[in-house]
């Protein structure tokens, strides 16, 4: 499952592409500060983008927490898609440049990656390989959320996640939902069936590199 992401474009930058989603975007709490993060994980406070609750299309961006408790303790910071209607209230955009994904270290003496490049060279006790997944001819994009409000933490989010691409596969058996910037406007809107979004990109949407 998807445990890291990172995001480094810049909050100006953004806004630069937003007029073309059609959605009036609104910051309740004050302009955040939307600093380049090189990684962020679990229960880190980031930025999300969510449907204003008391104004038809327009959207509000808000600094909250990754992921919120289970019943058992453990936190929930990937939610499946599969088989599920988010409903309109519960969605979110997550903005990033790309994410993380974990796979099995090669064998000793391997000298290519799963995807033909060229292994980094490994000392130590073996590790997991580390792959950064980008979205193809494209500086950022948003990966699909839901939030909800937690007695223990307030308002929290995880990442939507569904049965992985053609360019995730080699390395992980589900990815995060990826929405390019076309579709993020669809996913705020309340006609838009959460399953019409919730699927992984045709082969070559996503590029991989190797960091670890």
């Amino acid at each position: 499952m998807c445990n890291e992401a990172y995001r480094k474009r810049e909050l100006d930058k953004l806004l630069g592409s937003w007029p073309t989603q059609h959605v009036t975007l609104r910051f309740p709490e004050g302009r955040p500060n939307f600093a380049p993060l090189d990684g962020f994980r679990i229960t880190d406070r980031v930025e999300i983008i969510r449907p204003a609750a008391d104004a038809p299309g327009v959207a509000e961006m808000v600094t909250r927490r990754w992921s919120w408790p289970a019943a058992n303790g453990k936190p929930v910071y990937n939610f499946r898609s599969d088989g599920r209607e988010i409903a309109h209230a519960s969605r979110c955009l997550i903005p990033v440049d790309g994410f993380y994904e974990y796979g099995d270290a090669p064998e000793p003496g391997d000298t290519a990656d799963l995807f033909g490049a060229p292994a980094p060279a490994r000392r130590g006790k073996p590790l997991k390989a580390k792959w950064a997944f980008t979205l193809a001819g494209a500086e950022g994009f948003a990966i699909a959320g839901i939030w909800r409000s937690d007695p223990a933490v307030g308002e929290a989010w995880a990442m939507l996640t569904c049965p992985p691409g053609p360019d995730v596969a080699p390395v992980h058996d589900r990815q995060p939902v990826v929405l390019p910037l076309d579709d993020w406007a669809r996913w705020l809107d309340p006609a838009t069936p959460s399953a019409d979004l919730c699927r992984p990109l045709p082969a070559g949407g996503l590029v991989a590199a190797r960091v670890r």
